[in-house]
């Protein structure tokens, strides 16, 4: 849907292969309704031939204490608060307007809250990796590259709030794990995250450079609107699980395939 955002090879292997893949499949899975829609629309795939089967929090993404957190975000070399983005830091992902958007706020407002990416360089990295290199890294944004699972949910649960202000998204899992973490979102009006998100999280146009940084500004110095965006999170995150995906996702090839329930030993049998 939108080449530009991926890199030549992939988009040429995509070319080839997409369309020829979608006409071999008894039946399709889309991550939310939003590319359920898409499939039908620019594939013309009949609604009866694809299910929407979201995605679900990995394990480990609760609330935490604090006073559990305190030591992991030590040992990761963070403070007790900043902001935080998930993600590869390619153009897709939008690095650039947040960078920017958090670097034009107040020096002292930065220096209470730093702005911390968790995520690789990603595909065609150069200018906002040189815009972290020259600016950002200066001005209170700090990037950790990689970071493995297991250390998610702490990351999740030190953050003031999570920055997610993605172009598009099939499902974006950030913002649901966050969620998960009891955690407030700021995230775009990409059409799935609004899915995913519901009335959950601040939402904001992606290039929108003056409400990200007036949105980043609030998370830092608003306590009350910050909770108000926790609240209930966990509750709206605990629909998205992979129990519920692989349940979801079991009944799709019992119905394509006529096979009956799981029998004890749990195997599945053809029907009839």
């Amino acid at each position: 849907m939108h080449p530009q955002w991926h890199p030549l090879d992939r988009v040429r292997f995509f070319e080839r292969h997409f369309e020829r893949g979608l006409q071999q499949c008894s039946h399709l899975l889309a991550v939310s309704e939003f590319t359920r829609r898409e499939v039908m629309r620019e594939f013309n795939v009949p609604a009866d031939k694809i299910t929407r089967t979201h995605l679900g929090a990995r394990a480990g993404m609760r609330p935490m204490d604090r006073s559990a957190i305190a030591p992991e975000l030590a040992r990761l070399g963070l403070p007790s608060e900043y902001l935080l983005f998930v993600g590869t830091l390619e153009p897709r992902k939008n690095p650039l307007l947040m960078m920017k958007a958090y670097v034009d706020l107040p020096r002292q407002v930065r220096e209470r809250c730093p702005l911390v990416l968790a995520g690789g360089w990603g595909w065609h990295a150069d200018e906002f990796r040189d815009y972290y290199e020259r600016e950002a890294r200066h001005q209170f944004v700090a990037h950790l590259g990689y970071v493995r699972d297991e250390d998610l949910p702490v990351l999740y649960n030190g953050a003031r709030a999570l920055v997610f202000p993605t172009h598009y998204e099939g499902f974006g899992l950030p913002p649901i794990e966050m969620m998960a973490c009891g955690g407030a979102v700021l995230a775009s009006t990409a059409e799935a995250v609004v899915e995913i998100v519901g009335r959950k999280a601040h939402l904001l146009i992606a290039d929108d450079l003056a409400g990200w940084r007036d949105a980043m500004s609030r998370a830092i110095l608003d306590d009350d609107w910050l909770n108000e965006l926790r609240d209930g999170a966990c509750e709206w995150a605990a629909s998205y699980s992979w129990e519920n995906c692989a349940r979801q996702t079991l009944d799709v090839y019992r119905r394509v395939c006529g096979l009956t329930a799981l029998h004890d030993d749990g195997q599945l049998r053809l029907a009839g």
